[in-house]
């Protein structure tokens, strides 16, 4: 199947008949036609194809697959085998996505009722499309959906669910209470708080919490991370549950406002560019050493679930996942490296005094 998608008028008697970008702006559903079949794409922002699947045909099937159709760019056409309609069908009706929480697959609905689902494991490279109603066994561009439709089902309904919780009033502001109570107990009382999220989904803000008792130190930590899980975490982890939800932290002496940039540059990130975080996790700094937040002998951050003599936060949960808060710990460039093989070499030089003593 075509590996580039446009999400204007193709001019070649390929209608484009939907688009729509999910609402972190990192995948764009776009659904085609012509007078022979339907197709929809999942795109990235380039216009790459990351999953794709068949929809329906709407002229006789041929015996076979149609090597020259699909190698054009057109819609591809199921074999006679692989088709609930082998005559053809009408042309679709009044379609509407449903977006993954994570944002990085979706479901097709056709008149209310379900047709399609590209979930974000499909793959063109590893030969993995979506799930397609009218599709019978497997094809490289459609598996049948009634095969899958139980699997998918519990997904679909969290889906619906978490969109009309988010667009409800009141949702944000309940969730930012409940988080930063949860801080207030777990690390201490709150200081200034900041927006990180630039107006775009997912909205995060960074708490605050200055030194008090015996701690000399700030903490900071992202708010709204674990409102949404994280992309991908299913392709890689057993118990994606206990991983999918995160909030990042960071501990400084110095002004907290330039240890802040590290959420300005992470807290997105996971949705924005599909993918996640996760313990020993490594992100190298994007601008010129000497600017970052950190101090310019270090180069990037490695991410830990916990860390000697700093505070814990966990014990929250939402959405039924567990929440694991990862601290943001400066490392140089060689140690990058290092992680780079097996973070684990590095744990035994890693402490809270790094954190707190970075300048």
């Amino acid at each position: 199947m075509a590996t580039f998608r446009s999400t204007g008028e193709r001019g070649d008697g390929v209608e484009v008949v939907l688009t729509d970008v999910n609402p972190y702006g990192s995948r764009t559903l776009v659904v085609e036609r012509d007078e022979i079949s339907s197709v929809a794409y999942l795109c990235e922002p380039t216009g790459a194809v990351h999953g794709a699947v068949w929809l329906a045909n709407h002229a006789p099937a041929p015996p076979a697959i149609d090597l020259n159709r699909l190698n054009s760019g057109r819609p591809p056409v199921a074999p006679r085998a692989n088709t609930r309609h082998p005559s053809g069908r009408p042309p679709l009706g009044t379609l509407r996505p449903l977006w993954f929480e994570e944002g990085d697959g979706v479901a097709l609905y056709e008149n209310d009722e379900l047709l399609a689902v590209i979930p974000g494991w499909a793959d063109m490279t590893r030969a993995m499309p979506g799930y397609s109603r009218d599709a019978i066994g497997e094809t490289p561009f459609a598996w049948s959906l009634e095969e899958a439709r139980e699997g998918l089902a519990p997904r679909l309904a969290k889906a619906r669910s978490y969109w009309e919780w988010r667009g409800g009033d009141g949702a944000w502001a309940s969730f930012q209470q409940f988080v930063m109570g949860h801080l207030d107990r777990a690390v201490g009382s709150a200081g200034r708080f900041w927006d990180a999220g630039g107006g775009r989904l997912p909205t995060v803000g960074i708490t605050e919490r200055p030194p008090e008792r015996s701690r000399r130190y700030t903490i900071l930590s992202t708010v709204g991370m674990s409102c949404q899980r994280m992309p991908t975490v299913e392709q890689y982890i057993d118990r994606p549950d206990a991983y999918a939800r995160v909030e990042l932290a960071v501990a400084t002496p110095g002004d907290p406002r330039d240890a802040a940039r590290l959420f300005m540059w992470l807290g997105q990130y996971p949705w924005h560019s599909v993918t996640w975080l996760g313990h020993g996790h490594t992100a190298r700094w994007y601008h010129r050493p000497e600017t970052f937040p950190l101090g310019s002998a270090y180069s990037g951050v490695i991410l830990l679930a916990g860390l000697p003599g700093l505070p814990d936060p966990s014990g929250f949960t939402f959405g039924g996942d567990a929440v694991q808060w990862l601290w943001l710990v400066p490392v140089t460039a060689e140690e990058l490296e290092t992680a780079a093989h097996d973070y684990r070499e590095l744990l035994p030089l890693l402490s809270a005094d790094r954190l707190i003593r970075a300048s």
